[in-house]
């Protein structure tokens, strides 16, 4: 199983209606355009799953709907909190049938010591009855997981498979590579430097971008790891000014414009986000209709 857990990974939205309900209908469309465009599996409930906006309710539903539509394809569910025991206890009260791992963020908040960060994950691994992912995204947690830390949990726990990286910082990254063992993954969190970090002998991506062009993205990944550097370069220039719209007025407020545009679902995001002005949107959805075009 964890070696399905390499390639294209899609944090998929999670849809609202306009009057702000979770819409599971475009929910269910939008894991089928995923599954039929070549990802290798889906992360519910992530950071652009707005997550933190859902009651404990349509968590269990929205899981429910992953597991029902996900037709095969390796499902990763977003838990993560800066409650140890509080996530402990949600993991263990979880029922895990569908559920291939879990995608775990660095506490958030508390700003923990290095020393702190490795007994939560400890924690987190005891409990988990299924593969755990790390996620060091120090930009939204305020602090970040070192090489070291990442090393040694991968090192003493065998269920910590992976650590979705989104530090930035080349050289940590370049260092976990550089060191891990083989059995341990390092994914890209950051769709700009997924090209980049593949090169370096990143084995995937847990991608937003991919939200809207699952298949181009997911072809983007496979070329670099099969050593078509020349066509994984085109769709990462091409695919670079996107990005950057995408996450000028947050994630995912910009891509579920541009997925509205397509036909999937309403742009609704919840408070504190808030929609992207005109000036952005009309950008996001002359890029959308022009590249959804394009071959790949």
């Amino acid at each position: 199983m964890h070696n399905r857990l390499t390639g294209t990974g899609t944090a998929l939205i999670t849809p609202f209606t306009h009057d702000g309900k979770v819409d599971y209908p475009a929910l269910e469309k939008l894991i089928d355009y995923q599954t039929h465009n070549g990802i290798d599996f889906l992360v519910a409930l992530g950071t652009t799953g707005e997550s933190v906006t859902l009651t404990a309710e349509e968590k269990s539903k929205v899981i429910s709907t992953f597991v029902n539509k996900k037709n095969g394809t390796p499902l990763v569910v977003g838990m993560g909190s800066n409650n140890t025991l509080a996530l402990c206890d949600q993991i263990k009260n979880t029922d895990f049938t569908g559920i291939d791992a879990i995608l775990s963020v660095v506490p958030y908040y508390n700003k923990p010591s290095q020393a702190g960060i490795y007994q939560h994950f400890a924690a987190v691994a005891e409990a988990s009855p299924v593969p755990v992912i790390l996620y060091n995204v120090p930009g939204r947690t305020g602090t970040n997981m070192s090489a070291e830390t990442t090393l040694k949990l991968a090192g003493d726990f065998e269920n910590i498979i992976a650590v979705k990286e989104a530090s930035g910082d080349m050289s940590q990254i370049m260092d976990i590579l550089r060191r891990k063992k083989d059995d341990f993954f390092l994914l890209s969190g950051d769709d700009a430097l997924t090209f980049p970090m593949l090169g370096l002998g990143a084995e995937g991506v847990i991608s937003v971008v991919a939200n809207v062009f699952p298949a181009h993205f997911a072809s983007m990944v496979i070329n670099a790891r099969g050593g078509n550097c020349d066509k994984a370069v085109e769709i990462h220039q091409a695919l670079l000014p996107f990005i950057d719209m995408l996450f000028k007025a947050g994630s995912p407020a910009g891509v579920k414009e541009a997925l509205s545009y397509l036909g999937f679902c309403d742009p609704s995001v919840r408070l504190p986000l808030a929609p992207i002005s005109e000036e952005l949107k009309n950008k996001i959805n002359t890029f959308a209709d022009h590249f959804s075009k394009t071959r790949i």
